[in-house]
């Protein structure tokens, strides 16, 4: 249909990150109420609703995290993993989500080390 508009597809998720390295390569800081980078081959369009359930470490507690891919990394870039960046949704799930990662990261966000992403 011409004109059409399209609507967003939403999708549920699930990531488990065991160490701290592996969640700084993640942790998309630059992104504005903080975004996590997803590692999938799942198709995905840039503003697709995303649900992730994240697992942090060792803490028993699954992180509900509510947002929109801000980011895709296609299939067959050098050096670089297929996935998807997923930006926080504003409000309170978010809001805790980004808190959660950042205290795990504290001391480590100013590094100039690469990541997923940038």
């Amino acid at each position: 249909m011409a004109g059409a508009q399209q609507i967003p597809r939403s999708s549920v998720m699930s990531l488990a990150i065991r160490e701290k390295a592996a969640l700084y390569a993640a942790y998309m800081r630059f992104i504005d109420g903080g975004g996590l980078f997803i590692p999938t081959t799942r198709k995905a369009q840039l503003g697709d609703e995303i649900y992730a359930i994240l697992s942090l470490m060792d803490d028993p507690n699954k992180v509900p995290i509510p947002g929109k891919v801000c980011w895709i990394t296609p299939a067959g870039v050098p050096g670089r993993q297929q996935g998807i960046g997923v930006q926080f949704a504003k409000g309170e799930a978010g809001e805790a989500a980004r808190i959660a990662i950042e205290r795990l990261l504290s001391g480590a966000l100013q590094s100039t080390r690469p990541s997923h992403t940038i």
